[in-house]
Formats: C-alpha cells, sequence, structure tokens
C-alpha cells in the first residue's frame, strides 16, 4: 500500500526544513500518482507528470458516457483528451459535451482541447524547419492506420507530414520524398501485404523507423501476421515493428523519439511544479 500524505509530509520534513518546500515537494510527488476515480473507472490523472503524456483512453466496447467522465476529468485537471478506435456514434455523444473536439472519423480518432489550448497551439503541420515525424504508407488501404498515427501525433504537438501511397509495386514513387524522410528525426512505415516498404525506407534514412503492419492482403498475409514478421526480420537495422493495425503505437513512440522523452518529461515536471 502506498503511503498516505501525512506519511510523506513526515519524511520529506526530515530533508526539507522550510515548510512551503515541504508542502511544494509533497504537491509534486502526490500529483504523481493522482487519479480520479469514476463509475468504471479511475482516471490516472497522475499519468502525464510520470510519462510526459495523458492517459489515452480505449474507446472500442466503452460506453459513451463512461468515456465522457474520463474526458471530463481528464479536462479538470487542464490535459488535452484523446481517444482511439471510437465509433460516430460514441463521438456524436462526446462532442455534445465537448463542441470543440476534432474527430477524424477515418483514423477513429477524437481530440479534446485543453482549456489552454489555442489554435495556434493545435496546429501542427510542418513550419519552416520542416516536420519531425513522416507518417509514410504503402498503399491507400493503409490510410485509417496512417491517419491513427498522424492523429496521435496531433495530440501530442509534434509537426509531422503524411506521405502517401509510396510501397514497393512502384518503387520510382518513393524517389521524390527521399529528402523530406532523410531530414526527419523518426519515420512510421504503414504496410501491409509482405511490408516491403520497411526495408526500403530503413535503407535510405538515419533515423529510426517505427513499423506499423496492417492487416491488408490476401490469405497468405494472414491478416498482417506476415506483415509483422517482415517487419521484425528487416533488414535494415534501423526497423522496428509494433502491432498490427497499431497506428496509435506508432504514432506514439515516433513522438517520443521526435521530441526526445527525457527531455520532455524534465519539461512537464517543471511546468507543473511551476504551478503547484
Amino acid at each position: 500500500m502506498l503511503p498516505g500524505p501525512e506519511q510523506i509530509r513526515s519524511v520529506l520534513s526530515n530533508f526539507l526544513t522550510d515548510s512551503s518546500q515541504c508542502e511544494a515537494a509533497l504537491r509534486g510527488l502526490m500529483q504523481l500518482t493522482e487519479t480520479a476515480p469514476i463509475d468504471g473507472a479511475d482516471v490516472d490523472i497522475g499519468r502525464a507528470m510520470r510519462c510526459g503524456f495523458p492517459e489515452v483512453v480505449f474507446g472500442e466496447g466503452k460506453p459513451p458516457e463512461l468515456i465522457v467522465e474520463i474526458l471530463k476529468r481528464q479536462h479538470a485537471a487542464g490535459q488535452r483528451g484523446f481517444v482511439t478506435r471510437i465509433s460516430q456514434n460514441q463521438a456524436d455523444v462526446i462532442t455534445a459535451t465537448f463542441p470543440d473536439v476534432r474527430h477524424n472519423p477515418i483514423a477513429r480518432t477524437l481530440i479534446v482541447p485543453a482549456a489552454s489550448d489555442t489554435d495556434e497551439s493545435m496546429d501542427t503541420s510542418p513550419a519552416e524547419g520542416g516536420p519531425l515525424v513522416a507518417v509514410v504508407t504503402a498503399g491507400s488501404c493503409d490510410t485509417a492506420v496512417a491517419q491513427e498515427a498522424v492523429e496521435t501525433l496531433q495530440w501530442m504537438n509534434v509537426t509531422c507530414t503524411l506521405i502517401e501511397d509510396v510501397g514497393v509495386a512502384g518503387p520510382q514513387r518513393l524517389q521524390k520524398h527521399v529528402s523530406v524522410l532523410q531530414n526527419v528525426r523518426a519515420i512510421v512505415c504503414v504496410a501491409g501485404m509482405e511490408a516491403a516498404l520497411a526495408s526500403v525506407v530503413g535503407g535510405l534514412v538515419g533515423c529510426p523507423v517505427i513499423g506499423v503492419p496492417t492487416s491488408v492482403g490476401y490469405g497468405a498475409s494472414f491478416g498482417g501476421i506476415t506483415a509483422m514478421l517482415a517487419m521484425l526480420t528487416c533488414c535494415a537495422s534501423n526497423v522496428v515493428a509494433v502491432n498490427i493495425d497499431a497506428g496509435f503505437r506508432g504514432g506514439y513512440v515516433a513522438g517520443m523519439i521526435a521530441m526526445g522523452a527525457g527531455s520532455k518529461l524534465d519539461a512537464v515536471a517543471a511546468e507543473a511544479s511551476s504551478n503547484g
């Protein structure tokens, strides 16, 4: 069982003689484990402090009313909400409570802006310095998974660009994008069938490539298993793979790489301390 505030305060007082410093340290420590219990969930409000980003809601199978309550708790804590695998019905219910949401029906995602968000802070289109992450698809059938990765990066406030339909069936299509790919910090490569695109991209760039296998393909594709195994056994040394159709996971990892996970956590902790 975790110690309560009084126990923590007692320990801190042995090291911090200034009561204001002791209370500030206590607030910071309590924020790391802060939760907001509701009927059906225990919202992990402290995850933003511990991990750099708030808890993400997996929408599939959840009653829309429960998702609304989770998002209310996050919004009250000043956090930007993000829901994946959401249906149109769920999105309609949420939008009735949060009219300023960003809903992408293709990606099946929904972003609820934080109270402090502005149009500028939500704009992650590539600026003069170019994108930090590129999301690349092998074919048009991979669009939904790629869009999930893009929306994840939008939620993380990471600038990104989407390069579509450049698979190995027409490898010349990739060539005109190489200069962009060689100037980003991470690449999300979304491909089904034999997923050969990940190897090709990995051999052209010096940054990490996160392969996202998709369930696109005929019988021997085994619903994405062939693509996943191809990415796992890829000859290019800078390619790693996440789960089948896991656009969120690919985008999230790429975003952490692009921002520098350690520096991001330091920034989040410093901001929380200053607001304490």
